[in-house]
């Protein structure tokens, strides 16, 4: 017996997250092409035909409506692993859920994620990008009990946490070594499943105390 589906969505509801991503989209459109400090809310509503009012029932700020890029992926993963079947080990859903959002759109561009990763680091928005990342751990926790009918909800963040890092580590893998984005996040994941037994399972190398080993680029 499959398990209960995620609850439709009504009409309104439709509307108002179809408004939302718009907004959003044309925050961080406006804020690539003019610079954050060039843009006012008026300017965002003015590009999508909505008042500021509008604008502000959805966002509180400028900021938070381009970082919103970041938290739009988890509707439709939170959809996509209460919708898994039912039995189905939870590494196994969660993995599938994450690799169906991360799949949609293909490989990202290069150079419009070098652009928005220069635009994240600026001061002004980093405080709105971290709320934003936290966001998504928060609902991937909170789907994580769900699917599992609650047990110790610790356990469900820390879960969510590691999977937000896999994607992290494996998307700055691909943004600085060029490999590709889902076989990393895919690998990442199904070590994370078992326990990392490639980095555990092993007999251990003693470490040279003098030898310093990059790991490249910090995640952000």
């Amino acid at each position: 017996m499959p398990p209960e589906e995620p609850p439709k969505l009504t009409l309104r509801e439709r509307k108002k997250r179809e408004a939302r991503r718009a907004i959003a989209q044309a925050a961080l459109r406006l804020t690539l092409d003019r610079g954050l400090e060039n843009v006012r809310v008026e300017d965002i509503a003015n590009e999508v035909g909505v008042s500021p009012r509008t604008f502000n029932n959805y966002f509180s700020s400028k900021e938070q409506a381009v970082c919103a890029v970041v938290v739009d992926r988890h509707e439709g993963m939170r959809e996509a692993l209460l919708a898994r079947p039912e039995g189905e080990p939870l590494w196994e859903s969660v993995k599938q859920a994450v690799l169906e959002q991360y799949s949609r759109d293909g490989e990202p561009d290069r150079a419009y994620v070098a652009r928005i990763r220069e635009l994240m680091g600026q001061l002004m928005l980093r405080g709105e990008f971290l709320n934003a990342h936290a966001a998504v751990e928060r609902v991937l926790a909170e789907t994580i009990a769900k699917r599992v009918g609650g047990v110790d909800h610790l356990l469900c963040r820390l879960m969510a946490s590691s999977v937000e890092s896999a994607v992290r580590v494996a998307f700055v893998n691909w943004f600085t070594e060029g490999e590709p984005l889902l076989p990393t996040l895919e690998r990442l994941l199904d070590e994370l499943a078992a326990g990392m037994p490639t980095l555990t399972g092993g007999t251990a190398r003693k470490p040279d105390p003098n030898t310093t080993i990059s790991l490249g680029e910090q995640a952000c």
